[in-house]
């Protein structure tokens, strides 16, 4: 008997999340479906390992990789999705996408929103590779300048690199302007590191500076959703994220968790790496939020209430 998978995620999510994970072959296929989903319902394996230019076990072994017992099991998942969308439609519902519906109260945003960040997170930890990580903490500790790109969404998570970097005593800027970037870029040394941040790893503003510090011979490094990116494959170092869509919440939005927790890895790492440098940074500034506490703020709210 085929066993039914409940999720809280509909196959398309569970597809781009476990993608970047994928083998080539196996990817071949998760882009035709993402392409055409309706192809699931209407295709053999067989069929749809022809049009994917793949073979059939390979679709047995990508419906695996979802968590599926086989194909017939991801027939059911969209079938099952299928049959929710047009009770939705049926009920008057908008549908906001995670399984978020325009009349859901917030206790269900609450739970969809914290279950898709949750689950992104432990898909990231799953899957991240901890050599390319030490790879990348040692060649930050180690260098002279570190560029961080990212525009966009991007451009907040690139901020907060430069900002947790520069507290431990790294030279550390954040560029979200391509021509500032590359500008920048292409002043960079053997001695320093690039480092590029895009959900989609297809951003040409990102991917431009960090082909540049290439150039120059600065150890790069790729932080996006896909492994097989142009950003990725640019990059002397390939980091990984992965992220769950939840209406309006899609692209870096939805990965940003992810990603923080990568710089978050980075950063610890690196302030062991350079333990003498980081705790001296940390000691000459450690004085500085206190001095800026505005005094007494609370007490004299409650006194004029």
């Amino acid at each position: 008997m085929t066993q039914v998978h409940v999720r809280e995620e509909d196959p398309v999510q569970l597809i781009e999340r476990v993608r970047p994970a994928l083998s080539p072959s196996l990817r071949r296929v998760a882009d035709l479906v993402l392409a055409e989903p309706g192809l699931v319902e209407e295709c053999s394996a067989a069929e749809l390992a022809r049009r994917a230019g793949s073979s059939q076990a390979a679709v047995t072994r990508f419906c695996q990789a979802l968590g599926l017992d086989g194909y017939q099991s991801l027939v059911l998942e969209f079938v099952r999705e299928h049959g929710r969308r047009a009770r939705d439609s049926f009920l008057g519902g908008s549908p906001l996408g995670g399984e978020i519906l325009q009349g859901d109260d917030l206790d269900r945003v609450v739970a969809v929103v914290s279950s898709a960040d949750i689950r992104a997170l432990q898909e990231t930890v799953r899957s991240l590779d901890h050599r390319a990580l030490e790879r990348a903490a040692q060649a930050i500790a180690r260098a002279g300048r570190i560029d961080v790109y990212g525009v966009g969404g991007s451009s907040t998570m690139a901020a907060d690199a430069e900002m947790r970097l520069f507290s431990i005593g790294c030279t550390a800027r954040s560029w979200s302007e391509v021509h500032a970037a590359t500008t920048s870029a292409a002043l960079l040394t053997a001695a320093d590191v690039a480092i590029g941040i895009s959900d989609s790893g297809s951003t040409r503003e990102v991917c431009e500076p960090l082909e540049t510090a290439g150039r120059r011979g600065a150890t790069t490094i790729a932080l996006s959703r896909d492994p097989g990116s142009p950003l990725a494959m640019l990059a002397d170092v390939s980091l990984t994220v992965t992220g769950s869509s939840t209406g309006f919440r899609d692209g870096p939005m939805a990965s940003r968790h992810s990603q923080l927790l990568i710089v978050d890895c980075l950063y610890v790492r690196v302030a062991q790496l350079t333990h003498g440098r980081a705790t001296a940074a940390r000691r000459l500034t450690e004085h500085i939020p206190l001095d800026h506490v505005v005094a007494g703020g609370r007490a004299q709210r409650r006194r004029r209430g």
